[in-house]
């Protein structure tokens, strides 16, 4: 009787196992979907943040050169605003760029799942 005892539990322990590693792969698969749709939507965001501000420094490239009569001028100003905006991203990449990554990635793989 003994002996029948430990094979059931053996069998049991087995499914146990077998269960929980399929829900760890599911739950990895599941938190790797919404990691990797979060980069697909900041790279469309970043695409598409790119053009419109290549058409505000165009826009801006027009104006100055109107009211400053010369176009190197113009693009001058313009490439000197560029500079100045990456610099100031780069002098705070650790709150635009690393916090909020580290934030979003640690929540989504350590949160505990209350649902």
């Amino acid at each position: 009787m003994n002996d029948i005892d430990y094979k059931k539990l053996f069998t049991e322990a087995r499914k146990y196992f077998s269960l929980e590693w399929d829900y760890t792969k599911l739950t990895a698969v599941e938190k790797m979907a919404v990691l990797l749709s979060a980069m697909a939507f900041v790279a469309v965001v970043i695409v598409i943040g790119t053009f419109i501000l290549l058409y505000l420094i165009s826009a801006l490239v027009s104006v100055l050169a109107s009211a400053l009569g010369c176009m190197w001028g113009a693009n001058l100003i313009a490439a000197l605003l560029l500079g100045v905006l990456l610099l100031v991203v780069f002098a705070f990449k650790k709150q635009l760029i690393v916090d909020p990554v580290t934030r979003f990635v640690s929540k989504l793989f350590l949160k505990p799942d209350d649902q």
